[in-house]
This record gives structure tokens, sequence and C-alpha cells, in this order.
């Protein structure tokens, strides 16, 4: 076997494989003395056909064969003698030749990546505590959960939640089929286009109101977004807030047998402190990677890329089946990925690169302190940690993020790191 590479550009090799005939021609001769005692054919007993007969009746699809086979095994050990590492899957020519057989394989390599500019990178490590006012927030918010509703008799104000039928007109059409009855409205909930709710404050029951709205320009019904419509409502029952006191009832509902309030305000700041850690190991963990990205040049295989936007695709091809569509209707653009698909191929090498060079691993130790980290917040925590055990894919995805995690605390060793103080709510709001 003779080989020649061919860098046709900074990642793509054109490499060209020979293969002597006699070598070809020999393995050829060998299929077909097997093929001579195996076959069966009109006027020959079995095992005693002439050779040049199988020759004249298998000669080329057994050369197909073995040719494909010659293929198949000196690629891989040609790549293997000249330490070369394909990105992706190679575009193999065949080409049969007076000397010989020969194959060419044109694919893109893995690019050199350079860690040297990580010592001069620099990243902003958010930094929060949960304060009392935060749990006191919390725990208005819990209060809200339970609010219950009573009948009012006043005007619609902010907060209530009002029961109306209504219908829709744009331009002349009634898009809400008839009018739809019995609809709660909760005025201040921007559940409903904007400046509906705001249409039915004031009112009061038995009410009715016409007015027209505009729908927003990415409103989901392309038939509506952009256009003026009518609507027309009539009030049937306005209903007021009312919360919950603190007591021991409420907050045995949250798991607290004793029903002492320091011991619920205590448990409600565990869990808060348990998500914010969780957001701002998420929020440095993205100021490494933005760091990396924007510190580390790496050339891209233009097939990473492409599987990569192919991977970000899927979502959109398994809707589309589960709605029998054409994918074409509900898949963006590919360049609408591409942005997104360059980081992350960047990121994967720039990872792989630094967990290679430095030897980073799992520990076994290190993979069970996360899976009890996640359990912890579930009322069985032993059954989650089963479920983690109990399938390896489930594991190996844990083990891949204590990887990143390990790398992530190798990168924030080489930067330089500032804190910034960041409130409670500002970091839960960014990772909402």
């Amino acid at each position: 076997m003779q080989v020649s590479v061919e860098k046709t550009s900074e990642l793509s090799r054109k490499m060209t494989v020979i293969i002597p005939e006699d070598v070809v021609q020999g393995k050829v001769n060998e299929r077909l003395k097997t093929l001579a005692r195996e076959v069966k054919i009109d006027g020959f007993r079995p095992g005693k056909v002439p050779q040049n007969v199988v020759k004249k009746m298998y000669g080329t699809r057994v050369r197909e064969e073995i040719t494909g086979d010659l293929i198949q095994t000196n690629y891989f050990k040609a790549l293997q003698d000249n330490d070369l590492r394909p990105a992706g899957a190679p575009q193999i020519e065949p080409v049969q030749a007076d000397e010989g057989f020969h194959f060419t394989a044109t694919f893109e390599v893995y690019p050199e990546v350079s860690l040297d500019a990580i010592d001069s990178a620099a990243i902003t490590k958010p930094v929060s505590v949960v304060e009392a006012s935060d749990v006191d927030a919390m725990i208005e918010k819990l209060k809200e959960q339970r609010k219950i509703w009573e009948a009012s008799e006043q005007d619609a104000q902010e907060g209530d939640r009002v029961t109306i039928k209504f219908s829709g007109v744009c331009e002349g059409e009634n898009f809400t089929d008839g009018t739809v009855e019995d609809f709660q409205v909760e005025i201040g909930s921007n559940r409903m286009i904007p400046g509906f709710e705001d249409q039915v404050k004031g009112l009061s029951v038995g009410a009715t109101k016409t007015f027209e709205i505009t729908f927003p320009e990415d409103y989901g019904n392309e038939k509506l977004a952009g256009k003026t419509a009518e609507f027309a409502i009539e009030v049937l029952k306005i209903e007021s807030s009312v919360l919950p006191e603190i007591d021991a009832e409420f907050i045995k509902a949250y798991g607290i047998e004793s029903g002492d309030e320091q011991e619920f305000r205590a448990d409600v700041q565990t869990n808060m402190q348990r998500e914010l850690d969780q957001a701002l190991k998420s929020r440095l963990k993205n100021a490494v990677m933005d760091a990396l990205y924007a510190s580390v040049p790496v050339t891209l295989p233009a097939v990473l890329i492409d599987q990569e936007i192919e991977s970000l695709m899927k979502p959109y091809y398994e809707s589309a089946k589960k709605r029998n569509m054409d994918v074409n209707d509900v898949k963006p653009a590919n360049a609408d990925f591409e942005d997104q698909a360059k980081r992350r191929v960047a990121l994967g090498l720039i990872l792989a690169e630094i967990i290679q060079k430095n030897e980073i691993k799992t520990d076994a130790k290190q993979v069970r302190a996360v899976i009890d980290e996640m359990a912890a917040s579930y009322e069985d925590p032993e059954q989650v940690i089963s479920w983690y055990y109990g399938d390896k894919q489930r594991l190996a995805e844990v083990e891949q993020l204590v990887l990143e995690d390990a790398t992530v605390e190798w990168v924030l060793g080489k930067v330089k790191v500032t804190d910034e103080n960041v409130a409670f709510n500002d970091v839960m709001d960014t990772a909402a």
C-alpha cells in the first residue's frame, strides 16, 4: 500500500491510497475458490464447478466486494500510519487503473488548539446571598399560590379575577367561533394581548363594552398578527383574591409537620440558597465558556458545524413528525443556527483539549456528591439516586457534568477572576 496526503486547505486533506493489483487479484482469487466450493450451478456437481466458470459468473461482483473491503481496512490503516484525525466521514472515490487499484479520500481533520491565551483571559464572578427580605418575598409568593377567590361587588380592579363572555371580529370575520363563554381574566397577569386587561378594569357585573385592540406583530396566529380587532365583552362575575394566613395549617402544607414558623422560614431559606447556588454556578460556568470562546482561537471544521446544526434542528423534525407537517414549514433556516453551532463546536474542541492536555478525570465520589445534591430537593432522595444509578446513560450524563465542572475549576485557576455582588432576584431572574 502506498499513501500520499495532499493539504488542500488549512483543515482539508486529500489522501490517495494505491493498492497493488497483485494484492487485489490475490484476494479475488481466494474468494472465487471459496465460491467454487459453495455455489450450485446446473450441470456441475457441488464443489466441482470450474474456476473460469465461477469467475465469469461472479468475478465482477467479487472484485467489487474485495475492493470495498480493501478501502475499509486500508483507509483506517493509512489514517493511523499518517497520524491523521478526521473530523467527519470522508468522501471516497475508488479508481480502477491498469497499474492497480487506488482510491482517494477527502476529509477535514481536527484543528490544533492552543491554550496559551487562557492565562490572559478575565471573567466576572457573580456573588450573592439570600437576605431576610428575599425570604419574606418568597413567602409572599407562596401565599399567592394558595390564594382563594371571593365574589366582589366592587368594580373590577388590579388583581381581580373577572369572568366574562366575549367575541372578536377582525376584518369582518369572527375569529372566536361565535361567543366565548365563562372566560376568566386576571387583571394584571398580562396573559391576554396587551391592552385587553386594561379594558376590563373598572367594569361592574353585568356591564358590556366594545373596544378595539391591535394584535402584536409577532402574535402566534398569522391571520391576526399586527391587525386591529373589535372585541365585545360582558362581565359575568368579579372576584377578589384573599391570601391565606401563615398559620400551622399553611406551614404543614409545605412539609413542615411541626407547623413552626421559624422552622418554615429556615426551610424556605435553605431551598432558596440551594437554588441560588445552582444559579450562581450556572452563571459562572457561562462566564467561563464566554471567556474561552472569546480568547481561544479555533479553526472549525465545516463538517462539525453542519452536524451541530443538524442536531439543533432535531426538535423541529420531531415536532413536524408529531404534527404530521412538512418539516420545511416549521424549521428555521440553517443560518439561524450557525452562530450557536459554531460556539458549541468551538467550545467542545477547546474543552476536549483542556481535558486531554491536563488529564482531567471524573471521580466516583464527586459524581455521587452531585447526584446527592440533585436529589436533595426531592421528597424521596433515595429514589432519585437509584434512578440515576439504575441507568448507564443517565449516570454518564452526570459524569460528563462533573467532568465539565472540573474543567471549569481548572480554567478558574488560570484566568483573572473579579467578584461582583448581585442581588438574589437579579440572579434568579437571569436563571429563569
